[in-house]
């Protein structure tokens, strides 16, 4: 029996919940889901961008309970070291914390304009001035980092925290229709052919389609 529960919103518009759930997958811990309900405030709360830090996801583990995404990704590490979470080398692995930091705090002007939505595609999707300077800051990142690491991951030869961090961007880029380069557009092609990836959205093509509080909101 797993010895882990992990507590998450919905696969098709939690961003927040994708990246805990996808760092668990890729430390290969083993673990329950508990699905929060939608009606839950906690799930509100993440859904409708009021807060990137809240008690979803959040992670139980041997009596030992964890929230706040970096703050998962951060145990998971040290509780499963060879998984390789975070980088081995020291400055690699603080310019990984860096730009880990970047997305839990940032871009929020992107999150507001193209919130995420697995099952949905908005074709010439008009992205405003403000989520384009958001997009163009994350393709800077994503090539400096496959540039300097070699990828084909943004650091390196296996996917760690910052491309758990990043995936929820890559739905959205497929989302929007969102024009990339085609450095960034092959990375976001193996994020998408990850296994957990794969399972992820099987499952957000099964859920609901309607939450009445997103409509309302965008």
């Amino acid at each position: 029996m797993a010895k882990a529960e992990l507590t998450i919103s919905s696969k098709n518009y939690g961003a927040w919940a994708l990246r805990g759930w996808l760092m668990a997958k890729l430390a290969g811990l083993e673990f329950t889901e508990n699905v929060v309900s939608p009606d839950d405030p906690a799930m509100k709360a993440e859904m409708l961008l009021l807060s990137s830090s809240m008690l979803v996801p959040s992670l139980v583990h041997n009596k030992i309970k964890v929230w706040d995404t970096l703050a998962i990704g951060e145990y998971l590490n040290e509780i499963k070291p060879k998984a390789g979470l975070l980088p081995a080398d020291a400055a690699a692995r603080a310019h990984c914390r860096a730009i880990c930091g970047e997305m839990h705090s940032g871009f929020s002007s992107l999150r507001a304009a193209l919130p995420m939505n697995i099952k949905g595609h908005f074709p010439n999707f008009k992205i405003w001035s403000r989520a384009q300077a958001d997009i163009d800051r994350i393709l800077e990142i994503w090539k400096e980092c496959l540039a300097v690491y070699g990828g084909p991951y943004l650091f390196g030869s296996h996917p760690c925290v910052a491309d758990a961090m990043y995936a929820p961007v890559v739905t959205r880029f497929l989302t929007y229709d969102v024009k990339v380069d085609p450095v960034c557009a092959a990375y976001c092609k193996r994020i998408m052919e990850l296994p957990a990836m794969q399972e992820w959205v099987e499952e957000a093509q099964r859920e609901p389609d309607d939450i009445e509080e997103l409509d309302a909101e965008f």
